[in-house]
């Protein structure tokens, strides 16, 4: 079964206020469609239009969490270069002096630990809520 092919040859010129088009252009963006035209349409000839609806908190959520992650990621990369410098060391001072800046790596990841773990705690209650 072939997919019939419909040719549009019709017009039909409509003109918009700047702010009567800003908003059908709003209206436009928050649907499935992927063209102004195929919205036109389908709110013309009264056809379901297909709205898109996002979850702000979880965007909200996300952007926190992708931001700890790539801390997290960082503090990883620090603490995998202090390692790689242990096995290196041969004096003793150095090796205090890498344990002294271990530990406030190890407190920075201790922190944004704690921090995603409350950042978690937040958006579980928010969806138990709703």
């Amino acid at each position: 079964m072939e997919k019939e092919i419909l040719n549009r040859t019709r017009i039909a010129a409509v003109r918009f206020t700047a702010a009567e088009y800003n908003m059908l252009e709003r209206r436009f963006k928050t649907t499935a469609c992927r063209q102004m035209s195929e919205y036109l349409r389908s709110c013309l000839l009264n056809k379901p239009v297909i709205v898109k609806h996002r979850d702000v908190s979880l965007d909200e959520f996300m952007l926190e969490f992708i931001r700890l992650r790539k801390e997290l990621a960082a503090l990883g990369n620090n603490f995998n270069q202090s390692v790689r410098r242990l096995h290196t060391l041969q004096h003793n001072a150095e090796f205090r002096r890498w344990i002294s800046e271990t530990e406030s790596q190890r407190e920075r990841l201790l922190a944004q630990t704690e921090s995603i773990v409350k950042m978690t705690e937040k958006i579980t209650r928010k969806w138990l809520q709703s």
